[in-house]
């Protein structure tokens, strides 16, 4: 794949497909979800830094809310998958993390800080048919959407 960004997806474009390895050991595959959950991918800077962990634990924290409203939380960050389990055991994050240590996906996105070589903070939001319905990307790294508003967002696909 090419060192270039794609172009940022948008809602109603078709979520690029991806499989990465993950916290839990299984390869994740997103079109899998298909028919079957929504999806909200979050790309995130980097594990153990205060931003990145504030919201992975509020992912933990209402893990029950966004499973309840059939929406599977897939992280996504360049860290090393060892790195990524290191991470989820000090925090007992409830989600399991994909790495993307190639950073194919982030770049499939249009995310990948290529300064930073680390993907923006920025969200996805698709639903069962494999369509974007919602996406942000941070102006800032140091910002992140509240789950309140995510929770919004979701709350959006069955209007």
């Amino acid at each position: 794949m090419s060192e270039m960004n794609a172009p940022i997806p948008e809602p109603g474009d078709t979520a690029p497909d991806f499989s990465l390895p993950s916290t839990s050991g299984a390869t994740i595959t997103l079109s899998a979800f298909r028919k079957e959950r929504h999806v909200l991918l979050a790309f995130f800077p980097l594990a153990f830094t205060s931003t990145c962990t504030e919201e992975m634990c509020s992912f933990s924290e209402n893990f029950e809310q966004f499973a309840g409203l059939d929406v599977e939380v897939l992280p996504i960050s360049v860290d090393a998958t060892p790195s990524l389990k290191e991470y989820k055991k000090v925090y007992a994050l409830k989600v399991d993390l994909l790495s993307d240590f190639k950073r194919v996906v982030s770049r499939a996105y249009g995310v990948l800080n290529a300064d930073r070589y680390y993907a923006n903070r920025s969200y996805f939001l698709i639903d069962k048919a494999g369509v974007i319905r919602w996406a942000h990307v941070e102006t800032h790294n140091g910002l992140h959407r509240g789950n309140a508003e995510l929770l919004e967002q979701i709350a959006q696909l069955t209007v």
